[in-house]
């Protein structure tokens, strides 16, 4: 039976790790090369590449596992035969990195935990995937794995992690409130409830203000917990809500400081830098962790809402 047509997959990055395994191997790329044509029995794959039947099921199982086959029982001479065909001609993967999306006076860009640029973390100390420990715990090298793109937690004791937010303001118009959205809680050794640590935002170099996380979260498993992650583990965080408005920074609905959206001067830079971390000399130290889609309690990442509006009595914003 031909096959024709180009099928096309589009993978996000989180699912694109299960079908990179099962193409990286010459074997199962070259039984996708023998189905771009036609569909083939497990028999005739198995006498054109020349290797045992338990070889060839195996490989097809991985391929199949991984959406790339599909597989068709019909009669045959001896029972039922298994028909292979490929699903698709070609794949496009989406790289891990933020999302934007633009609303009618909103700009809104979702930026995974681990797309930091810079980090300078102190043990306790680490960060993991949704399937696994990055590097080593306790090893501040770990942060700068190239898989650390990946991370869903990181966690340290003091230090902080930099990002770079995309400043997607609409030419012509200004801000009028920039908020900030993060699943956060305080990081002790397991984890402890009474456990209160001093976490404090930098935007674009000025101090926003300080929130004081009242401990580190664990004792049941948060709604995304991998089923991997141990129960003595930090579990979950804290959804907070940053604002910056022309009138001073607030955090959820308590005021936090007199920093206003003047002070961050957002129409200097094509970027919109952020900082969360623990200072060395806070009053309290207990440390940081932050949580992204596919751990804790919240299925989102570090969202940045920037709220705007036209007008012509305003500053217009502009980037330089």
């Amino acid at each position: 039976m031909p096959i024709s047509g180009t099928r096309t997959l589009t993978i996000d990055s989180e699912a694109a790790l299960p079908v990179l395994l099962a193409l990286a191997h010459d074997t199962r790329l070259l039984i996708l090369s023998l189905l771009s044509h036609n569909v083939m029995n497990v028999s005739e794959l198995t006498n054109t590449l020349g290797l045992p039947y338990a070889t060839v099921f195996f490989h097809l199982k991985k391929l199949e596992s991984a959406g790339l086959l599909h597989v068709e029982y019909t009669p045959g001479t001896r029972g039922a035969q298994k028909l292979v065909s490929k699903r698709y001609d070609e794949l496009l993967f989406k790289l891990p990195g933020v999302k934007v999306e633009a609303g009618e006076d909103m700009v809104e860009v979702s930026m995974p935990v681990g797309a930091y640029r810079q980090v300078d973390a102190r043990p306790n100390c680490g960060l993991m995937s949704d399937t696994r420990i990055i590097g080593r715990v306790d090893d501040p090298r770990s942060f700068f794995e190239p898989d650390h793109v990946f991370a869903q937690v990181l966690w340290f004791r003091c230090g902080f992690v930099d990002y770079a937010f995309p400043n997607n303001l609409p030419f012509g118009s200004h801000a009028t409130e920039l908020e900030l959205s993060v699943e956060l809680c305080s990081e002790a050794p397991q984890y402890n409830l009474d456990w209160p640590s001093d976490i404090t935002l930098w935007v674009n170099d000025v101090e926003v203000g300080t929130w004081t996380s009242p401990g580190d979260f664990g004792g049941e498993r948060g709604r995304l917990t991998p089923a991997w992650w141990s129960d003595d583990q930090s579990m979950y965080g804290l959804l907070k809500h940053w604002r910056v408005t022309p009138e001073g920074s607030f955090i959820d609905s308590e005021r936090l400081s007199d920093v206003t959206l003047a002070d961050l001067r957002l129409e200097d830079n094509n970027h919109i830098a952020v900082r969360l971390g623990v200072k060395e000399n806070a009053w309290q130290v207990g440390g940081l962790n932050l949580f992204g889609r596919h751990c804790g309690n919240h299925p989102q990442d570090l969202v940045m809402r920037t709220r705007y509006a036209f007008g012509a009595n305003e500053k217009p914003y502009r980037l330089r």
